[in-house]
């Protein structure tokens, strides 16, 4: 049986019987009316929320931080950095060490060294006890060692090499060489000419006091420490000449440099020697007159002419 719904039932929805039953009636209706209430209100509320612009985030939730508790999250306008533990590390990246500066600094100077540096270094240790020499501008053992007890006093790696903490604590402990200190005469005094010295140009070379003199019409021009052959291989004495000079020689029966090598009997000749000027006296020539100064025996070559008279005694 159908029933003709009023104007007010349109609008409401409810049935006309709810009318028609009294209270009992009007009680369900209420009820429906209830219902049909919160329906109505919760699909408002999903259609506003779904309609919230892009650009305006809703309300951020807390994450989870490191340490189990909870922090906020970052801004929404500003990127978060990333965790140190979510971007793990490439398997192929491996860290190169570090080379660690050598303690000591670069080195400057070491055995077979020469040049004026040497000769300054010397001086500079001499100064302070380390070297009982006059310079001679040649890094042998005798400077080894005595850079090697330099260091030993200052607590430095006794390396005998001269690198550059130990040239900077030895320019701090010492003042600047003279020229004498430089380049001393010799090493010992200088012997008193022999009478056959002292007339015209002449090498004048004592055995005693182990020097040659550069002499030219009695004043000695320059002087030189000397060292000869030992007693299996003497250096002969008596008067001489010079018959000829070689600048670059090299011994034909010990295959060793004779440079500026200047010949006066047979196979010896006065020489440089980088062998006296790195052991010094604790060595011996085969009977040759060696000379410890390579500055000094190269200005008496460039000076000495064949024909120069030679005097050993």
């Amino acid at each position: 049986m159908r029933h003709r719904t009023t104007g007010s039932t349109a609008r409401t929805g409810i049935p006309d019987r709810a009318r028609r039953f009294g209270p009992r009636g009007r009680a369900g209706a209420t009820a429906a009316l209830a219902v049909l209430a919160v329906t109505t209100a919760a699909g408002c509320r999903a259609e506003v929320t779904g309609s919230v612009p892009a650009d305006r985030p809703s309300s951020p939730r807390a994450t989870a931080s490191d340490d189990g508790g909870s922090a906020p999250p970052p801004s929404p306008t500003t990127p978060a950095p990333p965790s140190p533990s979510s971007s793990p590390p490439s398997p192929t990246a491996t860290a190169s060490p570090t080379p660690k500066p050598d303690p000591q600094g670069r080195t400057l100077m070491s055995s077979g060294s020469q040049g004026g540096q040497v000769r300054e270094l010397q001086a500079r240790l001499r100064q302070i006890g380390h070297f009982d020499r006059s310079p001679t501008g040649y890094y042998g053992t005798v400077t080894v060692a005595a850079v090697q007890s330099f260091q030993g006093k200052r607590g430095l790696s006794r390396t005998g090499r001269t690198d550059t903490l130990t040239w900077q604590k030895l320019l701090d402990m010492t003042r600047r060489p003279t020229a004498g200190e430089l380049n001393p005469p010799t090493t010992r005094p200088v012997a008193k000419p022999d009478k056959r010295c002292l007339t015209g140009r002449v090498l004048c070379i004592s055995k005693n006091s182990r020097t040659l003199s550069w002499m030219i019409d009695g004043r000695v021009r320059s002087s030189m420490d000397v060292r000869f052959g030992s007693q299996y291989t003497p250096t002969r004495e008596g008067t001489f000449s010079v018959y000829w000079k070689s600048r670059h020689h090299v011994s034909t029966i010990y295959d060793t440099p004779m440079p500026y090598a200047m010949f006066f009997s047979g196979g010896q000749a006065v020489h440089y020697s980088a062998d006296f000027a790195a052991r010094g006296y604790n060595g011996a020539s085969h009977g040759c007159v060696n000379v410890r100064d390579e500055g000094k025996i190269a200005s008496l070559f460039d000076q000495v002419k064949t024909g120069d008279k030679v005097v050993v005694y």
